[in-house]
C-alpha cells in the first residue's frame, strides 16, 4: 500500500483530490530527474510514476459510445471503474514551466517523445514543457516497467463469458513453426474452443489474391494464444487465423483515460484547479507518432476531446505519420488496438476508414465546441504506405481539399516512416534505407505550435503536395528515373471499403490514393524538403521493396523508405549508365556542398520549419553523410 503521506504529497503536487473521472492516483515512485540536473530557466525537473484510477457514467453521452460499456461490469454506484498506467516528468518548480502539458499518446506502451525532439540536448525540458504519459491501451504484455498499460474490464453478457469471431494476421520475414494470435509483441485474445468449426487458417501471397484454406489437421492452437503450422509458416505470405474468441476486454475506456486525465491535470477539481496562481498546466497538446496519431484522430472524430463537463480536454493535437488512419480497431468489440494498416502488413483491418479530412473528422468538436488546433504531419512513406493523400483530396482522388483553418498539414518529402539515419538503419530491403531526418523541423514546428496555443500567433501554412500544381499523382504517372538495378515500387496501400459483416472481411472498391511526384533526381517536388534533400547526394524516398531472402520482392518493405546515392564521377556514373548527375558534377567539393547546405536551413529557418540553433547540426550531419559516400565501396 502506498503510505498516506506520499500520496498527499502526489496530490499536493497537483493541487486535486479527485475530479470528475478521476478517483485517485496512487504514487509508485517519485524522484529529481538526471540526479536534479538544472535546465535553462526551467531548473531542475522531478519525475512522478503512478496509477490513476477511474469510475465512469456508461449512460453519460460522453461515455455511450464506448464499445461494451453496457456490458461492463459496474459498482455499488453503477459505474465502470478501470484504472492506468501514469507518468509525468514536470518542473520541480511548476512556476517556471510553459504551462504546457505535453501529453503523448503512447504507441504500444511505450514513451517516444524524448527521442523525437532532443537532438543531443535537452530540448523539451528547456522549453519548459511537462510530459505526460498514460497507459491506454490493454494488449501491452507484462511484466515492464518500462511500457503503461490501460487496466479494463473484461465485458460479459449477464455474468457470462462473450465469444465472438475475430481474424489475427501474420506476415514474417523469415520462416517460424508458431505464431502468436497478437499484433507482433501484443497480447492476443484468448482461443474460447480450439475444437469450433469456426476456427480456420488461410494463406495467400498479395492482397486481392485468393485465399487458400490450409487443412485443419495440418495446424493446431498451441495453448490459448499461439497456433503452430506443420512444417512452418513460410516469409513473405499473408496468414489469417480466424478464431473464435472470448473475454473482450473494454478496450474503447482507453479513450477515456486519457479525456479524463488531462482534463484532470489541466482543470483539478471542483475547490482548488490546477491551472492556480502558481501557473502551472494552463494548455495541452496531444502528441501521437503512427498508431497513436491515428488514436488522436479517432479520439477526435468520436467525440472525447469534451470532458464530462462539456471543456475542451486537448488545445492542440498533433498527429504524426499517421496518414489518413484513424480506426475502430481502438474501440470496438473485441478491439485490437495495435493493428495498424501498411500495404504488406495488417492490411484488411478498419483502419482508412471515412471521413479521412478535417471538416468530417471535426464535426462532434464543432458541435460541442471544442475543437483543438492541429497539426497533421507525414513523410513519403505515408503517402506510399498510409494513404496519406485522402486527408486533402476529395474521396475520388480528383480534387484537392484545403483544410480549415485551425488545421495545418506539414509534408516531409523524402523521409520513411520516422527519421533516418547516417549510417543507414540495415533491413531485409532491396536499397539501402532512408536518411532523411527531418526531426530538425519538428523541433521549430513544437515552438510554434506552443506559439499557436499559448498566443495564438499563426504557424506556417501548410505545406503538402497538391493535385492542382501536379505534385501528387497516380502511381501510373510517378516518374522516378531508370536507375539500373533499382526496382520500382508497382504497388502501394490500399483503402478498400471492407464490409466485416463475414470474417475474413469482403474487399469492396478502393478509394484512390495518389503519391508525391518527383524530379529528374527521384527527390519529390513538395512539401518540407529539408536540407539534404534541396542539397542532395542521393534519392530519397518513401519506399523501398523487401529483399529476395524474405520473398515477396514486388511489395513495399513496411515502413522503409529508400536511399540511392548518385554516382560520385562522371565516369562511375556513365560506366552505371545512371541517369543522374553524379556528385562530382554537382558539388566541386565538399566545401560547397555544406555551404549549400546551409543555405538551404537558412531559407527554412526564415519561414518558420527550423531554428536558428539547429543550423549547425544540420550542416555536421551533412558532411557525415558526405563523408560515408566517399567512403563506400
Amino acid at each position: 500500500m502506498i503510505g498516506m503521506r506520499r500520496f498527499a504529497i502526489l496530490f499536493a503536487s497537483f493541487c486535486s483530490l479527485s475530479y470528475a473521472a478521476v478517483t485517485r492516483v496512487e504514487l509508485v515512485d517519485r524522484g529529481d530527474l538526471l540526479n536534479g540536473q538544472s535546465f535553462g530557466s526551467t531548473g531542475p525537473y522531478e519525475r512522478i510514476v503512478a496509477r490513476a484510477y477511474f469510475e465512469v457514467d456508461p449512460n453519460a453521452p460522453g461515455n455511450r459510445g464506448i464499445a461494451l460499456i453496457d456490458r461492463a461490469p459496474r459498482n455499488e454506484n453503477g459505474r465502470v471503474e478501470f484504472s492506468a498506467d501514469l507518468y509525468i516528468v514536470k518542473p520541480r518548480d511548476p512556476a517556471k514551466g510553459n504551462g504546457t502539458a505535453l501529453v503523448e499518446i503512447s504507441n504500444r506502451g511505450g514513451k517516444g517523445l524524448n527521442n523525437m525532439f532532443d537532438l543531443g540536448d535537452q530540448f523539451l525540458y528547456e522549453h519548459g514543457f511537462t510530459l505526460v504519459w498514460i497507459g491506454w491501451e490493454f494488449d501491452v504484455p507484462p511484466p515492464n516497467p518500462d511500457k503503461l498499460k490501460l487496466y479494463a474490464p473484461i465485458a460479459t453478457k449477464n455474468g457470462d463469458p462473450i465469444h465472438g469471431l475475430i481474424r489475427s494476421e501474420w506476415t514474417g520475414d523469415e520462416r517460424v513453426n508458431t505464431i502468436a494470435l497478437g499484433d507482433r509483441t501484443q497480447i492476443g485474445y484468448a482461443v474460447a474452443n480450439p475444437d469450433d468449426p469456426a476456427n480456420r487458417l488461410f494463406v495467400r501471397d498479395h492482397v486481392e489474391d485468393q485465399r487458400k484454406t490450409i487443412p485443419r489437421g495440418d495446424w493446431t492452437f498451441s495453448g490459448d494464444r499461439h497456433v503452430t503450422l506443420k512444417g512452418g509458416f513460410e516469409p513473405g505470405k499473408i496468414y489469417e487465423v480466424v478464431y473464435m474468441a472470448k473475454d473482450p476486454v473494454v478496450a474503447g475506456l482507453g479513450m477515456a483515460a486519457i479525456r479524463d486525465t488531462v482534463s484532470f491535470l489541466k482543470y483539478g477539481g471542483p475547490e482548488t484547479p490546477l491551472a492556480d496562481q502558481r501557473g502551472h498546466l494552463k494548455r495541452a497538446l496531444g502528441f501521437g507518432v503512427s498508431q497513436s496519431g491515428r488514436f488522436l484522430r479517432e479520439y477526435l472524430y468520436e467525440g472525447f476531446n469534451a470532458d464530462e463537463k462539456n471543456r475542451r480536454v486537448f488545445d492542440g493535437v498533433w498527429a504524426h505519420v499517421a496518414g489518413a488512419g484513424r480506426g475502430e480497431t481502438f474501440n470496438m468489440p473485441f478491439a485490437q488496438p495495435s493493428r495498424d494498416g501498411h500495404p504488406f502488413l495488417n492490411v484488411l483491418y478498419p483502419v482508412d476508414i471515412p471521413p479521412f479530412t478535417g471538416d468530417g473528422l471535426l464535426e462532434r468538436t464543432r458541435q460541442e465546441n471544442v475543437t483543438p488546433k492541429i497539426f497533421f504531419s507525414n513523410g513519403s512513406y505515408e503517402y506510399w504506405g498510409r494513404c496519406a493523400s485522402l486527408i486533402h483530396t476529395t474521396t475520388d482522388g480528383k480534387q484537392d481539399v484545403t483544410p480549415p483553418s485551425n488545421i495545418r498539414i506539414f509534408f516531409f518529402a523524402g523521409s520513411q516512416h520516422g527519421a533516418g539515419s547516417i549510417p543507414p538503419r540495415k533491413v531485409l530491403a532491396q536499397n539501402f534505407t532512408g536518411t532523411n531526418d527531418y526531426r530538425a523541423s519538428m523541433r521549430a514546428l513544437l515552438l510554434r505550435m506552443q506559439a499557436w496555443l499559448k498566443d495564438d500567433q499563426d504557424p506556417p501554412a501548410s505545406v503538402y503536395p497538391t493535385i492542382g500544381k501536379d505534385q501528387l499523382v497516380t502511381l501510373g504517372a510517378f516518374a522516378f528515373p531508370r536507375i539500373p538495378g533499382v526496382a520500382l515500387p508497382h504497388r502501394k496501400r490500399v483503402a478498400y471499403r471492407l464490409d466485416f459483416a463475414t470474417e475474413p472481411p469482403k474487399i469492396g472498391a478502393s478509394y484512390p490514393t495518389l503519391v508525391p511526384q518527383v524530379d529528374q533526381d527521384g527527390n519529390e517536388t513538395s512539401g518540407i524538403r529539408m536540407p539534404e534533400v534541396q542539397v542532395p547526394l542521393a534519392s530519397y524516398t518513401g519506399w523501398n521493396l523487401r529483399a529476395p531472402t524474405i520473398g515477396a520482392v514486388d511489395e513495399l518493405f513496411s515502413m522503409a523508405g529508400s536511399w540511392i546515392p548518385f554516382p560520385r564521377t562522371q565516369i562511375e556514373r556513365e560506366n552505371k549508365k545512371d541517369p543522374r548527375l553524379s556528385i562530382a558534377e554537382r558539388y566541386p567539393n565538399k566545401r560547397v556542398y555544406l555551404e549549400k547546405i546551409t543555405t538551404a536551413a537558412q531559407q527554412l529557418e526564415k519561414q518558420g520549419f527550423l531554428l536558428d540553433e539547429d543550423i549547425p547540426k544540420l550542416r555536421d550531419r551533412a558532411a557525415k553523410e558526405w563523408d560515408f559516400i566517399a567512403a563506400m565501396p
